[in-house]
């Protein structure tokens, strides 16, 4: 079974359980902290990982350094390291924050431009999205990237929107390249 597909049976379950206790916002931010944890510092993940480390004292540092947070994030974790599924949390958090954003009506867009937006463009990007897209909030993520030339790239999802100068260029570049052959 792919990673992805196991990450994403996790997450459902773990949806599931949030919504049913009403402590879904709960987990998702408690699991964001964990990912954040575990892609940062490289040695802790690599201890959680390592199978000459023994399960018992993997299981007693998840205990330790998650010390504080819900029972059921860290019993997760611990399920995690037991079979070796550590390096799925990554995949596994992104698929929750997905699905609970899809049940509140939220959208999260990237979008790609020369300079960072002002805050009235992004309220005004997330406005036109948030139409088009039928969702009720979207949050904006910006992405200075100075080879769009100029204009705007959305990304929502899987849904692209290119409306930079760039991407008009490779559009008319095709457009020539096959009216020529």
């Amino acid at each position: 079974m792919s990673e992805a597909v196991v990450a994403n049976r996790y997450a459902d379950a773990l949806f599931q359980f949030g919504t049913e206790k009403n402590i879904l916002d709960q987990l998702v931010d408690q699991f964001r902290t964990v990912k954040e944890v575990i892609n940062t510092n490289q040695s802790f993940r690599l201890v959680l990982e390592h199978p000459q480390i023994s399960q018992e004292k993997q299981q007693q540092l998840v205990e330790t350094v998650f010390q504080g947070m819900d029972s059921h994030v860290i019993h997760t974790i611990k399920l995690l390291v037991e079979r070796n599924r550590v390096h799925i949390i990554g995949n596994m958090v992104s698929r929750l924050e997905q699905l609970t954003n899809d049940a509140k009506g939220i959208a999260v867009a990237q979008v790609y431009s020369v300079r960072q937006l002002t805050e009235k463009e992004q309220q005004d990007i997330a406005q036109a999205i948030a139409k088009r897209f039928q969702k009720r909030e979207v949050k904006i993520n910006n992405i200075v990237d100075p080879a769009i030339i100029g204009g705007l790239k959305v990304r929502v999802g899987n849904t692209i929107i290119d409306g930079s100068v760039s991407g008009k260029l490779e559009r008319l570049e095709r457009q020539f390249a096959a009216q020529n052959n």
